[in-house]
C-alpha cells in the first residue's frame, strides 16, 4: 500500500471519529470500513490481526450499547457544541497522552465548554456531571472504542 492510500485511509478514519460525535452518522462503521480497506490492500498478518480485533471490539461495543443510557443531549440543557468540544478534545488528547488522554480529554473538554458557558467552576462542574450521566458516557464509550481501533491501526503501521 503506497503512502497516498495510507493517507486516505487515515482521513477516512478521522472522518469516522468525528462521525461518532454527529448524531445519525455511522462513525463506527466508517472506522471499521477504513480498517477493512487497509487490510484488503495490505495483506500482512498485522493488518488481519487489526481487522479481526477491530471487528470484535466494535461488535462488542454494539452489543453493550443497550446497557448504557441513551444519548439524550436535550435533557441536559447543554448545547451540542459542548459534546463536540468534549469529543474533539478527546481525539486530540488520545494521541497526545496515549489511551488515558481520550477519557481525560473528553471530560475536560466538556468541563471547559460548560465552564465558559456558565461562568463558574461550581456550575460548570455540576453541568459536566449532568452531561456525562445523560449523554456523555454512551458517546465516550463509542468514541473510545473507535479511538482504540485507530490507535491499533497506527501501532501496526509503525510496527511494520
Amino acid at each position: 500500500m503506497d503512502v497516498w492510500q495510507l493517507v486516505l485511509v487515515g482521513l477516512v478514519m478521522v472522518l469516522g471519529l468525528f462521525g461518532v460525535l454527529v448524531p445519525g452518522v455511522p462513525g463506527q462503521a466508517i472506522v471499521w470500513a477504513a480498517v477493512l480497506w487497509w487490510a484488503l490492500a495490505d495483506t500482512s498478518d498485522a493488518a488481519w490481526v487489526v481487522l479481526i480485533g477491530a471487528t470484535v471490539l466494535l461488535l462488542l461495543n454494539q452489543a453493550l450499547r443497550p446497557l448504557l443510557p441513551s444519548r439524550r443531549r436535550t435533557r441536559t440543557g447543554a448545547p451540542r457544541r459542548t459534546l463536540l468540544m468534549g469529543g474533539t478534545t478527546a481525539i486530540v488528547a488520545f494521541f497526545v497522552v496515549p489511551v488515558v488522554g481520550g477519557i481525560l480529554g473528553f471530560v475536560g473538554g466538556i468541563y471547559g465548554a460548560e465552564r465558559i458557558r456558565l461562568g463558574s467552576h461550581r456550575d460548570g462542574w455540576a453541568s459536566t456531571r449532568t452531561v456525562m450521566r445523560t449523554a456523555g458516557y454512551p458517546l465516550l464509550v463509542e468514541l473510545f472504542a473507535c479511538l482504540l481501533v485507530v490507535g491499533a491501526w497506527l501501532g501496526a503501521l509503525i510496527w511494520e
